[in-house]
């Protein structure tokens, strides 16, 4: 099987660290708002990844982890007056039954950055000691970016090139690009948002939450971390960074998923023009929506409208009309193949042309070409 692989660029043969087993760390949603078509692009992404590896036979484990505690959360809450952990867990609900409706397999675990503040807080002095973090004031902690020979090695940036606004750089900052591992709290966070540590009371950053929860899962080196392709930097590029400088391998492959755009523009609330699920399934079945954005290849941007999901809603048509036509035809003499286990399912062989198709860096329409 082979994977492209956005650090090198290439595709690359999957060769996990151990034979038969696959461990994938995925970037999941920060729970601020209602799940939209982009979220899920990244999630039906990952589900076909994982979903094609175990039909491969390896056994995979699937982390996606929740930022239940961020800046957009503190601030979106108070604006509604209510309780940040009331409002993360709000959407964290919505993101799950969106999930659910979608048919995106569960992970092997989904753990909570609230959930694993120790473990963040563990990395941080592990960084500390080995020379690559300092403490600001009044207790902030920065990862020295200067002090890693490798930073922008994923996103084959030199730092010399690298530029940043001056007028949003904290001033105990001493180099703008430097980047948060824990966060003093701010005047009027709430105290709830902070939690105990060496260096005093705060809330971790955004990035050393996933290589904690990463490496508390799938072990310092681990095989796949996946995400959307607007995380590469800086937020994978300092989960990287942070990663390596408390020594540890961290990701061997790096997979991400092209975003959804809107008449040639990508999806983003600041356009106006997000699309929340719950809205979407009002007017569509979700096998449609789960084909509109799932059977593009990863690596393409889905260009999102009217016309696409009625290409899909036509699409879904032919294929579940064939398979209840060929059950009628059988006089029901065969099991409903819609009632059918999943093992039995598994032991039925794939085409030669199928499986190709899909072992190229899952090349999903090329496979669904073959089942029509």
């Amino acid at each position: 099987m082979k994977i492209y692989d956005s650090a090198v660029h290439s595709l690359r043969d999957f060769e996990p660290l151990e034979p038969g087993r696959a461990g994938i760390y995925l970037c999941g949603a920060t729970v601020q708002g209602a799940p939209h078509i982009g979220h899920m692009r990244s999630a039906l992404a990952f589900d076909v990844l994982a979903r094609w590896l175990r039909r491969s036979g390896y056994d995979v484990r699937m982390v996606r982890n929740v930022t239940d505690i961020d800046d957009k959360i503190l601030r979106k809450s108070a604006e509604a007056g209510r309780p940040w952990w009331e409002w993360a867990y709000r959407f964290e609900r919505e993101f799950s039954q969106a999930y659910r409706t979608l048919g995106v397999l569960p992970p092997t675990c989904e753990p909570r950055a609230t959930g694993h503040v120790s473990d963040q807080i563990e990395l941080i002095q592990a960084i500390l000691d080995a020379g690559h973090a300092y403490v600001g004031d009044p207790g902030n902690v920065y990862f020295d970016v200067a002090s890693l020979p490798d930073y922008g090695s994923l996103t084959r940036q030199s730092l010399a090139n690298m530029t940043v606004d001056e007028s949003e750089v904290e001033p105990d900052k001493r180099n703008p690009h430097d980047f948060a591992l824990w966060k003093a709290p701010k005047p009027g966070e709430p105290a709830t948002a902070a939690w105990a540590a060496p260096w005093g009371r705060g809330r971790p950053g955004w990035h050393i939450e996933c290589s904690a929860m990463a490496g508390r899962y799938l072990g310092e080196t681990f095989d796949i971390h996946g995400g959307g392709i607007d995380l590469r930097f800086p937020h994978h590029e300092n989960e990287q960074a942070q990663s390596h400088g408390a020594g540890w391998g961290f990701a061997r492959h790096w997979v991400h998923n092209a975003w959804v755009t809107i008449k040639g523009e990508k999806m983003s609330k600041s356009l106006g023009n997000s699309l929340v699920v719950a809205e979407l399934l009002k007017r569509y079945d979700a096998a449609v929506l789960r084909l509109a954005l799932g059977t593009v290849h990863h690596r393409s941007t889905v260009e999102f409208s009217e016309e696409t999901l009625a290409d899909a809603a036509a699409l879904w048509e032919r294929l579940s009309g064939a398979i209840l036509r060929a059950y009628e035809f059988c006089d029901g003499e065969d099991a409903n193949p819609v009632d059918a286990p999943a093992e039995q399912v598994r032991a039925r062989a794939l085409p030669d042309e199928f499986t190709a198709a899909m072992d190229e860096d899952l090349n999903l329409a090329g496979a669904m070409a073959v089942g029509h």
